[in-house]
């Protein structure tokens, strides 16, 4: 479920979920326990990586689809988690995403750092909308950070996915690169940071990123349990029925 690869003390965690790193229980919680354990383990930055085509497809629909309402809560709980061990992580976190990524491996991606991007057709967004889902305030808060309020409005509502070099003028990624070289790109912009004296750059950061770490810890059971509402209404369970069909083609 995730491989551990080793650049000095750069640590590449990288989703190993074929095809599309679909997040499940085991993945999220390999995920979690991965990042707690880097710094650690020695790693005083990391990069989170996925597939070469896909980054990430976001949480597993069909095994969300199998579950009863515990099982999703216990699903979701674990997301959030994820997302919550990435942003409060004590050490920089680059995201390097070679292909497409949407929803949830879009939400991952934005709780890092920086993110560096495949350059060419792969597209990039929260595109919960278009598969029947309301997107919590605490994940569009996240969008909203680095595209802007009125750009992350239009983008969410309409569960948009942008193509690379539209998500590098958005600021949704920081910079692009060939395919093969995200992991690279995101080494190089991770060590210009570990050359910086340590101790004001690491308490600089702490600040810098407070916000993000309080919007998600904000996320509780009443906002899951409302959201998991939204779940079981007549249009998202109809949509998501239409997303298990066309997965299945």
């Amino acid at each position: 479920m995730i491989e551990i690869i080793e650049h000095g003390a750069i640590h590449e965690i990288r989703m190993a979920r074929p095809p599309v790193n679909a997040l499940n229980p085991e993945l999220l919680g390999s995920l979690i326990a991965a990042i707690d354990a880097a710094p650690r383990n020695g790693a005083r930055a990391l990069i989170l990586s996925g597939g070469e085509k896909v980054f990430s497809g976001g949480l597993d629909v069909p095994y969300l689809m199998s579950q009863d309402r515990a099982g999703l809560a216990a699903c979701w709980t674990l997301f959030f988690e994820a997302a919550r061990a990435l942003a409060r992580c004590p050490v920089p976190v680059a995201a390097a995403i070679a292909g497409h990524n949407p929803a949830g491996g879009c939400v991952l991606a934005l709780c890092c750092d920086f993110r560096v991007m495949a350059r060419g057709p792969f597209r990039i967004g929260l595109n919960e909308t278009q598969v029947g889902l309301t997107v919590p305030d605490a994940i569009q808060y996240l969008m909203r950070r680095v595209a802007g309020t009125h750009r992350a409005e239009q983008l969410i509502v309409a569960g948009a996915m942008v193509e690379s070099e539209q998500a590098l003028a958005y600021g949704i990624v920081d910079a692009l690169a060939d395919s093969g070289e995200v992991v690279v790109m995101a080494a190089n912009r991770l060590a210009e940071l570990l050359a910086l004296p340590s101790g004001p750059m690491l308490a600089s950061r702490r600040i810098a990123r407070a916000d993000i770490i309080a919007v998600l810890e904000s996320f509780d059971e009443s906002d899951l349990d409302g959201f998991l509402d939204g779940w079981y209404s007549a249009d998202s369970q109809a949509a998501l029925r239409d997303l298990m069909v066309r997965l299945k083609k």
